[in-house]
């Protein structure tokens, strides 16, 4: 034990320095592992885990040497705390108390209920907005990506859905080719990310930076036309609120109960948030239908 405590305290000195997730580097993790897939991941021991292992663990990717990295993270957070050092990350991430097949159920949660939330308001939309609307396919589209699938998606389409709405309405060949430098954006980075390197810090600031440009576009259209139609204030809410959440992202601190992080808790509270922006979106989309019938009857 003593061993183990002086490798915990050199461990824990150089957190502060480290880039990598210090758990998994921590050599009780590493033996803890490598005895257990010795042990349970081969042979006959294999065949009787498969065989003990719950139909939807297998079903959702679930291997051995998953379930041994669970186990041993928990020895490991276990001797953390004994000895009074803070909860250390393991690959990447803080750990969590599973529930069924889900590494973070929270997270799992609110991202469902984000998801309903958006499908209730996009079928509201539907029925009380028509097709004919300008902004109808535009509207539509971004529903479909209110959820978490990716962040950077959300936002880039926040600052497309703002171009149609400040621009593109006048000029679409300006939006098409807007547009079309959103998705190269787009591509560059998951591509960057998942095939060169997952850089932390240079999707933090791709993100922050990309942030920035959709908070003072929309304000400063919102402040434009604030006087002129008061449902823009929806929209200035919900901006100003995305913006304050967002800093929940840059938290860290490991989850309450196991369960409840900070990106747990940006989830719960953007929910009330994408119910605003619906309906901004609704009253917009009925204005702009009701000027365009307007100016049709006067030609």
């Amino acid at each position: 034990m003593a061993g183990r405590t002086a490798r915990l305290v050199l461990l824990a000195g150089a957190a502060a320095l480290a880039s990598a997730s210090q758990g998994d580097r921590e050599p009780v993790y590493r033996d803890c592992v490598h005895r257990c897939e010795e042990r349970n991941c081969s042979g006959g021991a294999l065949r009787h885990f498969r065989s003990r292992q719950p139909i939807y663990m297998s079903l959702a990717g679930w291997t051995c040497q998953d379930d041994c990295k669970y186990e041993c993270m928990w020895v490991t957070v276990g001797l953390y705390l004994k000895e009074g050092h803070k909860v250390p990350q393991f690959h990447g991430k803080w750990p969590f108390s599973r529930f069924l097949f889900f590494q973070e159920p929270a997270s799992a949660m609110a991202s469902f209920l984000n998801g309903l939330a958006s499908l209730v308001m996009l079928c509201r939309y539907h029925t009380s907005v028509p097709a004919s609307s300008p902004m109808y396919p535009t509207c539509v589209a971004f529903a479909w990506k209110m959820d978490y699938f990716c962040a950077s998606t959300v936002i880039l389409h926040s600052i497309y859905l703002c171009c149609v709405r400040t621009v593109g309405l006048q000029h679409p060949a300006v939006a098409s080719a807007f547009r079309a430098l959103l998705l190269l954006m787009l591509t560059a980075h998951v591509s960057y990310l998942s095939l060169v390197h997952f850089d932390y810090g240079y999707n933090l600031a791709a993100n922050v930076a990309i942030g920035l440009v959709n908070v003072v576009w929309w304000l400063a259209w919102c402040l434009r036309n604030l006087r002129r139609l008061p449902h823009v204030r929806k929209c200035m809410v919900v901006v100003l609120l995305l913006q304050g959440l967002s800093l929940l992202e840059l938290l860290d601190f490991p989850p309450f109960f196991w369960v409840l992080d900070a990106h747990a808790i940006w989830h719960i509270s953007t929910i009330p948030v994408h119910v605003l922006f619906f309906s901004f979106l609704e009253d917009d989309s009925l204005y702009l239908l009701k000027e365009s019938e307007a100016k049709f009857k006067l030609d």
